[in-house]
């Protein structure tokens, strides 16, 4: 059996830093690979994301803007717990739904309300600087990119041995 991991950059690019996760997706997927790993921009488009996590991958690794308070430009690597997410819908307390503006908790509800299982979910996240309308990444965001897509190679890696473990 082999090991399926995807690692789906996520934001919008009309929305300056939220386009975080397209930029590292974009440099993600002009790179070599390891073997069983997917690289892709999924844009504005969650449910597309998570009706793809459906397929059967062992790990995702979600790229996106991740404002928590820190100094612009600085990464976050987060693990959810996949058992405490909420699936989505009217008698949960889940993360509500919008098509076009979906945050990783929200595409994670939505695989688990749509019977989805992955093994082992990672984000990889910027806080962002200046969300207005505009198509580019400010000054801090932008000095993140290359530091981000080698952590994503790091954390990439260790996805991948850890589903080659649980087959295994």
């Amino acid at each position: 059996m082999s090991t399926r991991v995807l690692a789906a950059g996520i934001g919008n690019v009309f929305l300056g830093d939220d386009g975080f996760g397209v930029e590292v997706a974009g440099r993600l997927t002009a790179e070599p690979m390891p073997e069983g790993v997917y690289a892709a921009d999924f844009g504005i488009r969650g449910m597309h994301l998570a009706y793809e996590l459906l397929q059967g991958y062992d790990g995702v690794l979600l790229v996106d803007a991740l404002p928590r308070g820190g100094e612009p430009g600085t990464l976050y690597v987060l693990e959810p717990d996949l058992d405490a997410v909420e699936p989505i819908g009217p008698e949960t307390n889940g993360p509500a739904m919008d098509a076009h503006g979906m945050t990783p908790d929200a595409v994670l509800s939505l695989c688990k309300t749509l019977g989805g299982n992955i093994g082992r979910a990672l984000v990889v996240g910027c806080e962002p600087a200046d969300c207005s309308e505009r198509m580019e990444l400010s000054e801090p965001v932008a000095a993140a990119v290359d530091t981000a897509v080698a952590k994503v190679h790091e954390l990439l890696t260790e996805l991948v041995g850890t589903a080659h473990r649980v087959a295994g």
